[in-house]
């Protein structure tokens, strides 16, 4: 339901929230393209790609894995409806027909934030999308190989999800290739958010290698091709990765942060597929340094500061901590998953031995805080329970669908109210408690009150990891287009025959 509210665009006759309508339909036509669709990233009106291509990574990932359970729930097409208006809107922000490209679109709309100014834009205006009338620039990148390796991630994972449509599997596979194409060019320029920009304050990417690697795991996984896994596999972009540091984030997976999931989906191909040289060193390296990670989620640790009502805080005590949880209790439930799928009862921590269980428990605990088992009994989920947060920091949800155009700062008289939004935002996860359990319900203070597309992604698939009572998991449609990794055995020799 949360995706459905953050839709650009023309929305589709089934969005089912009643207070959302079409919006910025004109995005683009000053570059003279058309970037109608997509997804607001948050509580504005800004369509930011990296977050948003991390988002469907992790949407199709999950679907890959648990396509049983969300069909169970009656999710599955619900999901893949989602995750196709998110790969439609990043397949126009190139040219994704053509083999090679020398640019790309990296955000349209504008949070520009200038001490004193007053240009109305997606910051400085509070205004429901469907009465946005001030302009939206495009930002393009030349050479931003950290948001290119992304997208190619966000739209190989997608064509695994959709091989069963071969022509729309295919046209997400060729714009995947096409962008790795670019980002793999650019390895070693700029990052995709310069100092100064919107991306630097809001979405900064601190380093590319992590994305090189996580995009070159998904374009293997989603072609098959060996010459993305000997990339993967090089142990110098994994050292600039970060895989043999142990920096304050190290196993902290986020939208900044591709290097965990990486590991783990390596650590899948070597717990199933066993291949052999020259895979094999790199891929029990990967496998060993997810169990690292693993352990670091374990309280008797103490890699990880927890708040006294038991969160665990993996951005060490900022604003804004539950993205990151809903993260790491996903990586913990499918590498659960995958131990009891491989029939292997746990891993070793040390000199100690710990069962699949308390991974398991971990990813549950984590979970039944955010849903409400927590101090204050406040689940940080709109809509579920009877207590949650009545006043997120989201313009569309906080003003009335009805009463006429209120411009640019018309709305701040509710942005500043006390009351309640008029319009319940149903499933968003918002920002989360302070590093004491504390919350405050303060619409302005959107390190509390502001739900984002990247944390409602972890959120949709640790929920779905961890429903049904086994492990559920999928173990092949992620291998689909992974060829035999030994080759093929001789046929048995004919039936001996006596000369005579």
């Amino acid at each position: 339901m949360f995706f459905n509210a953050q839709k650009s665009g023309k929305l589709p006759e089934d969005n089912n929230v009643t207070w959302r309508g079409d919006s910025c339909l004109k995005d683009g036509q000053s570059s003279l393209h058309d970037l109608s669709g997509g997804y607001y990233d948050a509580g504005d009106a800004v369509k930011f790609n990296f977050p948003a291509a991390f988002s469907m990574t992790l949407l199709s990932w999950s679907v890959i894995e648990y396509s049983a359970k969300y069909d169970a729930a009656g999710e599955l097409g619900h999901v893949r409806d989602t995750i196709k208006w998110g790969a439609d809107y990043l397949l126009k922000t190139f040219n994704s027909t053509a083999d090679t490209i020398d640019a790309l679109v990296a955000q349209v709309g504008s949070a520009a934030t200038a001490p004193g100014s007053s240009q109305p834009n997606d910051q400085y205006c509070w205004m429901r999308p469907e009465e946005i009338d001030y302009a939206r620039p495009v930002v393009e990148c030349q050479s931003c190989p950290d948001l290119a390796a992304e997208m190619a991630a966000a739209l190989a994972a997608a064509s695994i999800v959709f091989k069963d449509d071969r022509a729309y599997s295919r046209k997400l596979l060729h714009g995947a290739t096409t962008v790795w194409n670019f980002a793999s060019d650019r390895a070693g320029s700029t990052s995709y958010s310069p100092p100064g920009s919107d991306a630097s304050e809001f979405y900064n990417s601190t380093r590319y290698y992590d994305e090189l690697l996580w995009g070159g795991s998904w374009m293997y996984l989603a072609t098959g091709n060996s010459s993305y896994l000997h990339r993967v596999i090089d142990s110098n972009l994994a050292k600039q990765a970060g895989a043999f540091s142990a920096g304050k984030d190290h196993g902290v997976f986020s939208w900044d942060n591709k290097l965990p999931g990486a590991q783990l989906l390596m650590s899948r191909l070597w717990l199933f597929l066993s291949p052999g040289y020259p895979y094999e060193d790199m891929l029990r390296t990967f496998q060993s340094q997810t169990s690292i990670i693993m352990c670091s989620y374990l309280p008797v640790f103490k890699s990880f500061n927890r708040t006294k009502g038991g969160l665990i805080q993996l951005n060490h005590g900022m604003p804004q901590p539950l993205q990151y949880v809903a993260n790491a209790a996903f990586l913990a439930s499918v590498y659960s998953d995958y131990l009891e799928a491989a029939d292997t009862p746990g891993w070793n921590c040390g000199p100690d031995f710990y069962s699949v269980d308390v991974l398991r428990s971990f990813a549950t605990t984590q979970i039944e805080y955010i849903l409400g088992e927590n101090p204050l009994k406040m689940s940080y989920v709109v809509g579920y329970g009877e207590n949650f947060p009545k006043r997120v920091h989201h313009r569309g949800a906080s003003i009335p669908k009805k009463g006429g155009d209120r411009g640019c700062t018309g709305g701040w008289r509710w942005r500043d109210s006390k009351a309640p939004n008029p319009n319940v935002i149903a499933g968003a996860m918002v920002a989360g408690p302070d590093r004491h359990d504390g919350f405050k319900d303060v619409r302005k203070n959107r390190n509390y009150t502001e739900a984002t597309l990247a944390g409602n992604a972890g959120l949709v698939a640790a929920l779905v990891a961890l429903s049904g009572d086994d492990h559920g998991l999928d173990k092949n449609t992620m291998f689909s287009a992974v060829p035999s990794m030994f080759p093929s055995p001789p046929p048995p020799p004919a039936p001996w025959k006596p000369v005579r």
